[in-house]
């Protein structure tokens, strides 16, 4: 049977993202109302009037008691952990142990180290 569990979760940005965030925004806030505005008009008021939103969304994030942050759903398998073990970096275990072998016999790792790494990746089947 297919169980999955969901799993709420909510997080809020780092106060210093907003920060920046905001600090950007009034950047871009100043070059609209000095640069944009005089210069193309509507269209400079449609900037300055993102930029004072975006501004003001970053800093209710940094500053905002009542700010939550967006939802995250997550679903899992109920069943746990599978049994067999993702391949390490891609690689399958037989691989590695052939590569192993390969430096072992072309004497770039010594015995012991040879012997301990294949405890290792034995370990981890």
């Amino acid at each position: 049977m297919d169980r999955k569990r969901k799993q709420r979760v909510t997080y809020r940005p780092s106060k210093s993202s907003g920060v920046f965030g905001g600090v950007v925004g009034v950047i871009f806030v100043l070059i609209g109302v000095f640069v944009v505005i005089p210069t193309f008009g509507p269209f400079g008021i449609l900037w300055t009037l993102f930029a004072v939103a975006i501004t003001g969304m970053n800093l209710y994030q940094a500053f905002g008691k009542g700010y939550v942050g967006p939802e995250i759903h997550i679903e899992e398998d109920d069943e746990g952990p599978c049994e067999t073990p993702a391949p390490v970096g891609g690689v399958s275990a037989q691989d590695r142990l052939t590569e192993l072998r390969a430096l072992y016999d072309q004497r770039l790792i010594t015995q012991e180290e040879y012997e301990e790494k294949r405890r290792e990746i034995l370990r981890d089947l």
